[in-house]
């Protein structure tokens, strides 16, 4: 399956799945009166508003590239991402409100019944099979919009077992716990939020990778038979994928194809990394004069005994 018909059906799924426990948290709210519940309502209700926008930011960011976009949309999917995070953040702050409302009102009796509890445990274990379909789609693609969701899904499913420790509590003669309960449901809602930030403002602000990737973009270049050396290395995001550029350092006695061969090689070998979008490489012959020391290449030069 392509990447864009498999991240659309993952968006999809989400949409379902999350409307779903909508319709079924709502009803037993209603029926129960448990703010846990109600909280746990009301983290489905902006899980199901954000996967609309999912569904739409997907579909843009998996459109083909045109003469506008010759890169693609890709870069798109941040932003959607970040989207995310302002929905997740919102609805935790109205947890906490209406937590906050009940335990200064003292207004905290709840119903007893097991249908609280079995809609907290049916959404708990959806949560999990929906946080493990969406961590392996988005790692797999490269999506972080999607990854972004599987962090939101498996912080539901510890919402869920907070909230249905309050429900227990609260039937067991600790109507207290209901309130408590939900505030602690906020609390992993809005942490959630904040995960989704941090992993997204990278990929806005060009950041760098991580230095194992850094450190394997490097190597693949040093792999080849033709390069003594590199230097100048910059990776970075561009969106959720990374641009690459480099100087290789070869002798001076290639032939113009031969030169080209080795640009070309380096090139497809740090472009076989599914996170590298596009490598840029110069080819820096001795005879000029423009080798030098780059300390983070010289880390993963190997002598000749074997030794860093």
């Amino acid at each position: 399956m392509s990447r864009r018909a498999a991240l659309r059906r993952v968006a999809l799924v989400i949409l379902a799945a999350n409307v779903l426990l909508v319709v079924l948290k709502g009803l037993v709210w209603q029926a129960t009166g448990s703010l846990a519940v109600g909280s746990e309502a009301v983290n489905s209700l902006a899980d199901a508003t954000y996967s609309l926008v999912i569904v739409a930011g997907i579909y843009l960011t998996t459109q083909p590239p045109d003469f506008e976009h010759p890169h693609g949309h890709e870069r798109i999917e941040p932003f959607v991402s970040l989207f995310v995070a302002v929905g997740i953040f919102a609805a935790g702050g109205a947890i906490v409100w209406q937590a906050a409302q009940s335990l200064l009102s003292g207004d905290v009796t709840v119903s007893r019944g097991p249908a609280a509890v079995a809609v907290l445990l049916f959404s708990a274990a959806l949560k999990y099979a929906l946080y493990r379909y969406c961590l392996s789609i988005g790692t797999e693609r490269n999506s972080p919009a999607v990854v972004a969701t599987a962090k939101d899904n498996r912080n539901d499913i510890l919402t869920a077992a907070a909230a249905l420790v309050g429900v227990v509590g609260a039937s067991a003669g600790f109507p207290v716990l209901d309130p408590i309960a939900a505030i602690v449901v906020a609390v992993g809602i809005v942490y959630t939020g904040y995960e989704v930030v941090r992993d997204n403002v990278d990929y806005l602000v060009g950041a760098a990778p991580p230095e194992d990737l850094r450190g394997e973009i490097i190597q693949r270049a040093l792999d080849h038979p033709d390069v003594e050396g590199a230097h100048d290395a910059i990776a970075h995001y561009v969106g959720p994928e990374i641009d690459v550029s480099l100087h290789v350092e070869v002798e001076g006695d290639k032939t113009l194809r031969e030169a080209h061969a080795i640009e070309s090689a380096v090139v497809q070998a740090i472009e076989d990394l599914p996170e590298v979008d596009d490598a840029f490489v110069h080819v820096d012959p001795k005879e000029l004069g423009e080798w030098k020391r780059d300390e983070e290449v010289d880390r993963y030069l190997v002598t000749e005994d074997g030794e860093d």
